[in-house]
C-alpha cells in the first residue's frame, strides 16, 4: 500500500522528578541532602531513511509517545533519560504543524531529522537547594511535562525523471520496460492510483530514478481526479517526460491533450513548466503515431520522439536523451558550487 500523507499525534516524555533524600550512614552525623536529579524525558523525532518508500508503516499508529525520564534517587543518583520515539519516513517528506499548517522541516535527504515533540526536563533533587543557612532543604522539583504536537507528514517523491501525461498514455508500461518496477497495468484509464518508482541502470555506477505520475485530467490543479495528490509528486523531479497517446480511447485530440496537461501544471505551479521536458509519442506501432508526432513538432517547434513500450522502438533514444538532459543539469549545477 502506498500512502503519501498521514497525521499523527506526538507526545514528548515527561521529565523525572527530583529526589528528596538525606544521607544517613553510621558515623556520618551530618550527612546532608543527597537527592538526585530526575532524568530528562525522551523526544519524538522524525527521521528520513532511504530504505523507506512510503508512509504506509505509520498509518496504523496515530499516537507516538516517547518514554518519560526516571525519577532521581538518593545517594545523588540521577534518573535515567527516557528513550526517544523515532518515526522513519522516506526522503522527500514535509513535516507540518497540523494545527497551524506551517512547514517545520523538509526532510529531503537520507538522515535528515527533526525533533517534533521535545521531552520535558528532569526536576532537581534537594541537593541543589542546600545553602549555608539551609543545610537540610526539603525542596525538590517535579519534572517538566513533555511537549505535545499534532503533525502532518506529506510525502513528495524525489526522482530524477517524472513521467506525465493523460490517463492511458502508457506511463506504467514504459516504467516497467525501463526498470524492474512492476506497476499494475490494464487497458482502462486510471489503473494507476498512486505514483510508482523505478530504478533505471545504465552501468555499474550510472543510474537514475523514474517516477510514474498517475494520469492527469483537466481541472487537476483544483483537485479534480485527485489532482493535488498527483501533481505534488511532479515538484521534485528534475526532468519531465511528457507522453502523448496518438489514438486516445476518448477520441480526444492528442495535441490538445498535451496543451491541457501543460496548462494544469502551470496553474498548479508556474515553475513546473520551466523544467526540462522530453516529448514522446507513445504506441508508435499504431498507424497515426508518426503523423501525431509530426503535428506536435510543427505546433511546438520542438523535438519529438516516437516510442513503443510493446516493441521497444525508440526506447534507446529516449534513455539517451534522458541521460543527456540529466548530465546537462549536473554540469549547470556544478558551475554554481
Amino acid at each position: 500500500m502506498f500512502v503519501d500523507q498521514v497525521t499523527v499525534y506526538c507526545f514528548g516524555g515527561d521529565g523525572g522528578n527530583g529526589c528528596l533524600s538525606f544521607r544517613r550512614e553510621a558515623h556520618v552525623p551530618r550527612g546532608g541532602p543527597d537527592g538526585g536529579d530526575g532524568g530528562d524525558g525522551g523526544s519524538v523525532i522524525v527521521r528520513a531513511g532511504r530504505n523507506v518508500d512510503s508512509l504506509a508503516g505509520i498509518v496504523g499508529k496515530k499516537h507516538w509517545r516517547a518514554k518519560r525520564g526516571a525519577h532521581g534517587e538518593g545517594n545523588l543518583r540521577t534518573g535515567r533519560r527516557g528513550e526517544d520515539a523515532e518515526i522513519l519516513v522516506p526522503p522527500g517528506t514535509l513535516v507540518r504543524d497540523a494545527e497551524r499548517g506551517h512547514i517545520l522541516k523538509d526532510l529531503s535527504h537520507d538522515g535528515d531529522s527533526i525533533v517534533v515533540a521535545r521531552g520535558g526536563k528532569g526536576g532537581r533533587g534537594n541537593k541543589h537547594f542546600a545553602t549555608a543557612t539551609n543545610r537540610a532543604p526539603r525542596e525538590h522539583e517535579e519534572g517538566e511535562p513533555g511537549q505535545e504536537r499534532n503533525i502532518t507528514l506529506e510525502l513528495k517523491l524525489i526522482a530524477d525523471v517524472g513521467l506525465v501525461g493523460k490517463p492511458n498514455a502508457g506511463k506504467s508500461t514504459l516504467l516497467s520496460r525501463l526498470s524492474r518496477a512492476h506497476p499494475e497495468i490494464a487497458s482502462y484509464p486510471f489503473t494507476t492510483k498512486y505514483p510508482n518508482l523505478g530504478l533505471v541502470r545504465l552501468g555499474y555506477d550510472d543510474q537514475f530514478v523514474v517516477a510514474d505520475i498517475p494520469g492527469l485530467i483537466e481541472g487537476a490543479h483544483e483537485g479534480v481526479g485527485l489532482g493535488h495528490e498527483f501533481l505534488k509528486h511532479v515538484e521534485r523531479t528534475k526532468v519531465l517526460v511528457h507522453l502523448v497517446e496518438p489514438e486516445p480511447l476518448d477520441q480526444s485530440d492528442p495535441i490538445e491533450n498535451y496543451h491541457n496537461i501543460r496548462n494544469e501544471m502551470r496553474l498548479y505551479d508556474e515553475t513546473l513548466t520551466e523544467r526540462p521536458e522530453i516529448i514522446a509519442v507513445t504506441k508508435s506501432e499504431l498507424p497515426d503515431a508518426n503523423a501525431v508526432a509530426e503535428l506536435l513538432r510543427e505546433d511546438l517547434e520542438k523535438a519529438v520522439i516516437t516510442i513503443s513500450s510493446v516493441t521497444g522502438d525508440g526506447l534507446p533514444d529516449l534513455i539517451a536523451e534522458i541521460r543527456r538532459r540529466l548530465q546537462q543539469l549536473e554540469e549547470e549545477n556544478a558551475e554554481f558550487v
